[in-house]
């Protein structure tokens, strides 16, 4: 699958720089396509292009606008199937997880802020003023590959809706749904210059867009190390920044809770996607005394997650995403057993070349009698590695929450009433209690070194606008 274009300008335009990047299918290290390895030209080339559609994109009616982007809301269901192909060979996710979490979602994300729109209290009257939200201007997107079009669906389409006019550039390692993505707003006839793509590698591409003094916003999603990073070269010139960082999340059993709906949903929080997701409950803390009951059940549950290859029916879990992302968990693992935690399930991961399965598999990890100053329960590992904590006491399992760098997500399982009074201690921007149901329209994003601004409904969409103070209340000259 090989695409050989940048999107330009409503024009889809050769790099500059004249080389590709290749695409790698992580569960058979085969090269299956490629995308241009854009560089700061080209860069440069799409900022301008957004640059000037800003003032004619903002100044189209709220309708217009909404109106285009169901166009393109359409094409891209057209184009469902070939996502989730794409889903399961650039990232490795199995087939029912790339349709349900890789596609089904990021259009639900996309129905979700169109339908939101006429909610956007544009213009509020004060006592003596209009408060005005008006469109940021030229955002850059940088977005991950753990989500590939989940992402980009968080930051350009309310972003685009707003007015704003956006340069996107995916993550190197899963591009190839962005490409989708961008002919869908072509078919659909989004003026040129309002979503502009240019693929290539974060050093250079992103850096470019970081410094770009045309930019108006970074928009990142990726590890808290890559958002410092791109914070600290979006503030040389001052931008609006939103970042959506890592985590290391907490999910506490209390005493009277459902062991085993707790565990389905903990494991399922913790191995989905192969544990690459950044609101992963990647700790459980479980009161000491029941600590053997937890460990029993997650035995009896674990089978389910069958690791194999994506494209089978049966796999829950496919490969890490890349080479890279294998070594890493490798690392933890190891890591793990050397600061004296136990294994419950699971092992080390083969060296690459003697894997026999050729693909990153990782069997899913269950680390038990684990101490909350060890480095597999303080840094975000990213992988099917959960850490099992107990504690002795309720104001412990809170501490024990709350210590870490991050504070993307929690859940709390237990009786409803004292679920609520915990999760309210809990310093994280998501809290789920007992198996509720999520909420599309609610804001996301973390406290600490989890991030800086939300995603999703009205509070996403927020991140994209500026907010103008106009006095126009005619003044009483006789109280000068």
């Amino acid at each position: 699958m090989t695409f050989e274009y940048l999107y330009i300008d409503g024009e889809w335009v050769s790099s500059a720089s004249g080389e590709i990047i290749e695409v790698e299918d992580p569960a058979t290290r085969e090269i299956f396509g490629s995308v241009p390895a854009g560089n700061a030209t080209d860069v440069d080339l799409a900022v301008k292009a957004a640059k000037h559609a800003f003032e004619g994109w903002r100044s189209e009616s709220l309708s217009h606008r909404i109106k285009v982007m169901h166009r393109a809301l359409e094409v891209l269901k057209e184009n469902k199937y070939e996502l989730v192909a794409i889903e399961v060979r650039e990232l490795g996710a199995p087939l029912r997880w790339a349709e349900r979490a890789h596609v089904n979602g990021p259009i639900a994300r996309f129905e979700s802020y169109l339908h939101l729109m006429d909610k956007v209290p544009f213009e509020v009257k004060l006592n003596h003023s209009k408060v005005l939200r008006e469109p940021v201007g030229v955002i850059g997107c940088l977005t991950p590959w753990n989500y590939p079009l989940g992402q980009v669906m968080q930051k350009i389409i309310p972003a685009i809706l707003c007015g704003n006019t956006v340069v996107l550039k995916p993550s190197q390692l899963a591009p190839l749904s962005a490409m989708v993505l961008a002919e869908a707003f072509h078919e659909a006839g989004l003026p040129p210059g309002v979503f502009n793509l240019v693929t290539g590698k974060g050093a250079e591409v992103g850096n470019a867009l970081a410094t770009h003094p045309d930019v108006d916003m970074i928009s990142f999603t990726g590890s808290t190390k890559g958002g410092v990073e791109v914070g600290k070269l979006a503030m040389e010139t001052v931008k609006k920044i939103a970042l959506e960082l890592g985590g290391k999340s907490a999910n506490i059993l209390l005493e009277g809770a459902d062991l085993t709906k707790a565990v389905k949903i903990g494991l399922s929080s913790c191995f989905d996607n192969t544990g690459q997701t950044c609101a992963a409950l990647t700790r459980m803390l479980v009161p000491r005394k029941r600590l053997a009951e937890v460990e029993a059940e997650i035995l009896l549950q674990l089978p389910k997650y069958k690791v194999g290859m994506p494209s089978l029916e049966t796999s829950r879990i496919g490969p890490l995403a890349s080479l890279k992302q294998y070594e890493k968990v490798r690392f933890y693992i190891q890591t793990g057993l050397e600061e004296g935690a136990t294994l419950l399930t699971g092992e080390v991961p083969p060296e690459i070349e003697n894997n026999p399965k050729k693909g990153y598999f990782v069997k899913p990890c269950v680390f038990t009698n684990v101490s909350n100053q060890m480095r597999i329960a303080r840094e975000e590992i990213f992988g099917p590695v959960m850490c099992l904590i107990p504690y002795d006491s309720v104001e412990e399992a809170i501490q024990i929450a709350n210590d870490s760098p991050y504070g993307l997500s929690g859940a709390v399982y237990g009786p409803p009433e004292e679920a609520l009074k915990v999760a309210k201690a809990l310093r994280t921007g998501t809290v789920t209690i007992n198996e509720s149901k999520r909420d599309i329209e609610a804001p996301f994003g973390g406290y600490k070194q989890s991030g800086i601004g939300r995603e999703g409904g009205l509070y996403g969409i927020e991140e994209f606008l500026e907010i103008k103070a106009v006095f126009d209340e005619p003044l009483n000259l006789t109280e000068l």
